[in-house]
């Protein structure tokens, strides 16, 4: 699986059950706290790309054969070895991503939910009999997996998002390549080599690391892969989907998100800021579903604004590895966090007041790594580019509405619709976000965080298709119609 250089860890790519050395580059893994190269990995190119679809080709015929219950008992072994390894797993993703350690050990246990949750449900990817018109026919109605899937991850769950590639895929009879971000590999490439020690046969599972112009281009493009499944931004998606669609492929998008956080006068004001700070700050800002916007009623935004303040300005920032008691780690590289400061640069131009933070943090050991001070934007208005355009960092804009009509007026208009909060205890309110509030995922009265039978799934930028529970595992299988004259 790997090696040492000069002491450091040299990962290979996984194809048809062997760890191999690729044709490309190496790249360099760093730690976005440090700085340091925790590791390097082999990069493949187009040829070791297609050798890794041609041999889930290969196996897809034997695993495509085998019972459910034979797939479910592979996949619980793999569960099984992921909760043995989840503390060194959580170290690594810490390392190589930059997210406090009690965020990391989530990250794992969503990965073996996930699968576990897939292994559950193989018996129920059920068909239908459907009444014929003929006295002496049936209409039968079967569910059958695609056959070569390939899933494309980010960089932010290393995890979570391998499990919810991985666990559906499998559990439905497909075999997989899987393309992690480039930025973090090592997790894939772990929970891979844990997939082999489970038994998972020789190519149903393949991985190569590489980047999305060509390596990631191949995959998608070449007419042995059957289904798409990709986690990335807005314009990944766009050129993912322009490119399956020479061969009319299947794609499966969740990309990115624009959460609107929306506080009613009525709230329970101390479950609204704990989730708010949660929802915003933990991953450093990095999650899809993150409080993005927030739009708090005139009769209680001094008071929220006031006591959110304190809080935020409370956060600890630092190198998760070497401090246990940080809330917040680093952005993932320094290209990110330039990105970040220039919107909030920018904001500002426009007519935004900086509450607190705005700033990269420096000085001892925040000059080696990727740190943003957690800030608060007011004075802005829906139109700015801030209220717009996914952060993806430690900042929140607030802006004070009059009324709830008012908050899902604003809330809607956006080109994301992923995830959106609220909070009230107004249960006529409450069922009118049922029609007007035009999310695909509404948390009420608490943070963030889906739930492995759940269904996550955005609309309009936001993406196509959805995934998780048992909506999430169907796209994961075709329907094959047969007609049955027994006459």
């Amino acid at each position: 699986m790997k090696s040492q250089h000069n002491g450091i860890n040299v990962y290979r790519q996984f194809i048809g059950g062997q760890w191999v050395d690729c044709d490309g580059d190496m790249l360099d893994v760093t730690n976005p706290a440090t700085g340091d190269i925790i590791a390097r990995v082999g990069m493949a190119n187009a040829d070791n790309a297609d050798q890794a679809l041609k041999a889930a080709q290969k196996a897809f015929p034997e695993w495509s054969r085998k019972t459910a219950v034979e797939r479910a008992d592979v996949l619980y072994k793999l569960v099984s070895l992921i909760q043995d390894n989840s503390e060194r797993l959580a170290n690594l993703i810490t390392s190589e991503q930059g997210k406090p350690l009690a965020e990391s050990r989530a990250d794992v246990a969503m990965c073996g939910d996930l699968i576990r949750f897939a292994a559950e449900n193989t018996r129920r990817l059920e068909g239908d009999i459907i009444p014929a018109d003929d006295p002496d026919e049936q209409i039968w109605i079967q569910k059958v997996p695609h056959g070569v899937v390939v899933g494309i991850t980010a960089w932010n769950f290393p995890a979570a998002l391998i499990g919810r590639k991985l666990g559906p895929a499998l559990a439905a009879g497909n075999t997989i390549v899987l393309k992690p971000s480039e930025e973090t590999p090592l997790t894939a490439l772990e929970i891979v080599e844990l997939a082999r020690q489970a038994g998972v046969p020789d190519g149903v599972i393949n991985l190569v690391n590489g980047r999305g112009q060509d390596v990631g281009h191949h995959l998608v493009t070449s007419p042995i892969t059957q289904l798409v499944t990709m986690t990335g931004s807005v314009r990944g998606g766009r050129e993912i989907n322009k490119a399956a669609a020479e061969h009319l492929k299947i794609v499966r998008l969740e990309l990115g998100g624009k959460a609107p956080f929306i506080i009613m006068d009525d709230a329970d004001l101390d479950p609204a800021i704990d989730a708010a700070i949660t929802s915003r700050f933990n991953n450093c800002g990095q999650i899809c579903t993150c409080n993005e916007r927030m739009y708090v009623q005139s009769g209680i935004y001094d008071r929220f604004l006031e006591r959110f303040k304190s809080r935020v300005e409370g956060l600890k920032v630092g190198n998760p590895l070497t401090d246990g008691d940080v809330d917040m780690g680093p952005k993932i590289n320094r290209d990110e966090l330039e990105k970040v400061h220039a919107m909030v640069e920018q904001a500002q131009r426009d007519g935004a007041e900086l509450v607190t933070g705005g700033k990269r943090l420096t000085g001892g050991e925040y000059d080696q790594g990727s740190y943003y001070a957690p800030t608060i934007l007011t004075g802005v208005n829906n139109d700015m580019k801030i209220m717009q355009e996914e952060i993806f960092g430690p900042v929140v804009p607030i802006m004070k509405v009059e009324s709830f009509e008012e908050a899902i007026a604003l809330a809607n208009a956006s080109e994301y619709g992923l995830s959106a909060y609220v909070f009230t205890r107004d249960m006529k309110k409450l069922m009118a976000l049922t029609r007007e509030l035009d999310f695909g995922e509404v948390y009420v009265n608490r943070g963030g965080g889906e739930s492995v039978q759940g269904f996550h799934k955005g609309y309009r930028n936001s993406g196509l298709g959805g995934e998780d529970g048992k909506y999430g595992l169907d796209a994961y299988v075709k329907s094959k119609t047969f007609y049955v004259n027994y006459g």
